[in-house]
């Protein structure tokens, strides 16, 4: 009798935890009504380094949090094969694909193709030239902008600087347009010379370079450095050098890996400006689930910087991203693109 009585129980109670979640996949907008259903592409042109790792982890956890299908696809800096990829992902019928990185050239027929096909397209930090795909960007313009006036507060308005850049990639050209700014604006500043690759390893490619700045060009006291593994090879090339404590470097981005090497004992790393990278990860699946919802009306997605000092790091004891997002909330949670439908990933 009790045990029948118990079944009974069981069986209802699961009948309302049933309808419950009927009623919570109802409340949810078209196609995440059936989000297992849903297939998403993250289509990378780069992925060495902290900060593109952190933002796959990102992308990851807000598609787990969606519930979609999400498939990766790494062309591992190789623009012919990352177009290639595209196609891949039309031909396995995603409903969405975000493109990350990349060359303009390469990425605007590829996207196109996608458009042509019915899929929705975000573009992170590759600008595919489409006014179907929204820009996701940690504006970029600030991201230079904020390193290099935290420079001038440094070392005045007038010095010998070094720069790495390599042109043609999107947020690098925009972090270009704040450097060529500060130094119309300041004609104290002296561009002693500029260079910079992504061959892989970069920060050890960069390095290897840097050696030879450093060496040819001893006025330098100033390296801007807007991308983190580019900091990290002028960094080895300025300890090689013995010279941590007669130059500074200023950059853009922000790890874990950075903040170990910004807190070194008379490290030349003394800012950085920068987003957390997971954070535009999961902003981007939520910028392609709110198109893919028909909701989404921006063109440009911005997530704002943050400058991010040695001093500030030294006086707060911030040891890895976890201690930054405390110190700094705005590093837990960007608010942009959210919906009240889209849960957010567990913290």
């Amino acid at each position: 009798m009790i045990r029948r009585e118990f079944m009974k129980l069981t069986a209802a109670a699961g009948m309302t935890l049933a309808a419950l979640g009927s009623v919570q996949a109802a409340d949810m907008p078209a196609p995440f009504d059936k989000p297992a259903d849903v297939k998403i592409a993250l289509v990378r042109y780069l992925s060495t380094g902290d900060f593109f790792q952190s933002y796959l982890s990102g992308v990851e956890k807000q598609a787990q949090a969606l519930g979609v299908d999400l498939r990766v696809l790494d062309s591992r800096q190789d623009a012919a094969l990352q177009a290639d990829m595209v196609d891949q992902a039309i031909a396995l019928g995603v409903n969405g694909i975000i493109i990350q990185h990349g060359l303009t050239e390469s990425m605007k027929a590829a996207a196109q193709r996608a458009v042509d096909a019915g899929i929705k397209v975000v573009a992170f930090d590759v600008d595919v030239e489409n006014a179907s795909v929204p820009q996701i960007e940690q504006s970029d313009y600030l991201l230079g902008k904020l390193a290099l006036d935290q420079a001038i507060e440094d070392n005045g308005s007038s010095f010998t600087a070094g720069y790495v850049y390599v042109p043609g990639i999107a947020p690098l050209d925009r972090r270009d347009v704040a450097w060529k700014e500060i130094k119309a604006a300041n004609p104290g500043i002296q561009e002693a010379a500029m260079f910079g690759t992504l061959d892989n390893p970069i920060a050890n490619s960069v390095a290897n370079q840097a050696r030879s700045v450093l060496q040819a060009n001893p006025a330098i006291s100033v390296m801007f450095a807007p991308f983190d593994e580019f900091a990290k090879g002028v960094k080895i090339a300025v300890d090689e050098a013995g010279l941590s404590q007669d130059i500074k470097i200023y950059s853009a981005d922000v790890s874990t890996a950075d903040i170990s090497a910004m807190r070194e004992p008379d490290s030349a790393w003394v800012a950085t400006v920068a987003t957390n990278p997971a954070v535009v990860g999961e902003v981007s699946v939520r910028t392609l689930a709110l198109m893919l919802a028909g909701e989404m009306t921006e063109k440009q997605v911005v997530v704002p910087p943050t400058l991010i000092t040695q001093k500030f790091l030294n006086d707060n004891d911030v040891k890895n991203m976890e201690d930054l997002g405390v110190k700094m909330p705005q590093f837990q949670h960007a608010d942009v693109s959210v919906a009240e439908w889209i849960p957010l990933p567990k913290r």
